[in-house]
């Protein structure tokens, strides 16, 4: 039973993950930090992640369980490529891997033998968003809510969607060349996820080899 719901929570953490990417590209796609229009700040974003066609980062996770009243930790890597390619890798003690290919989304929990395909309706595939950011933004984006604030080069993206689901707020830092920070998940059943990137390294030419689940 412990297994079982150890991979239920590894599943849940990993899948809102892969939803908060597919919200940033929605979206765009403190201290001494000052407010700008949101608008202002969505376009920035945009034009920072539009020169990146590809990425790599290690990552540091941190999951808040309100539940079981822990915190689990784990290390992992992301890959990314345009269009339509994401990959997350994931760590003891919980390990996961996780594919996303457009509107197909492949997770796997190797210490449990699970292995799950999803397939998202097709206008929320990553290939969808990606052809709206080669646009400027003209307006906000429906169903969500969007604050911005700015200090030099870093940019904070607050995105709260106004359906009261799974994800209750995304806060999203990002540098102006369009690499990301952190990225922090709050769960309406109040668990929250902090990741952090380090060692992001853009447009290093990835391939569709590099993106294997199995």
């Amino acid at each position: 039973m412990f297994r079982a719901l150890r991979g239920l929570i590894s599943l849940r953490g990993t899948i809102c993950l892969a939803a908060a990417f597919l919200i940033i590209f929605l979206a765009s796609i403190t201290a001494c930090a000052a407010a700008i229009p949101p608008l202002e700040g969505l376009e920035l974003a945009r034009k920072g992640f539009f020169g990146v066609k590809d990425f790599t980062a290690e990552i540091t996770q941190e999951k808040q369980i309100a539940l079981m009243k822990k915190t689990m930790k784990s290390g992992g890597y992301v890959r990314f490529k345009r269009p339509d390619l994401f990959y997350m890798e994931v760590y003891s003690p919980y390990p996961s891997r996780l594919l996303l290919k457009d509107n197909v989304m492949t997770m796997v929990l190797p210490a449990d033998g699970i292995k799950q395909t999803n397939v998202l309706p097709k206008g929320e595939g990553l290939l969808h968003w990606f052809m709206l950011l080669d646009r400027p933004l003209t307006r906000l984006p429906d169903g969500v809510e969007v604050q911005a604030d700015r200090h030099g080069d870093i940019l904070t993206l607050s995105i709260t969607p106004k359906e009261k689901k799974g994800v209750r707020d995304i806060r999203v830092t990002l540098l102006d060349d369009g690499r990301p920070r952190k990225i922090v998940i709050e769960e309406q059943n109040m668990d929250r996820t902090v990741i952090n990137f380090r060692r992001v390294l853009k447009n290093v030419g990835l391939t569709s080899n590099d993106f294997r689940i199995d």
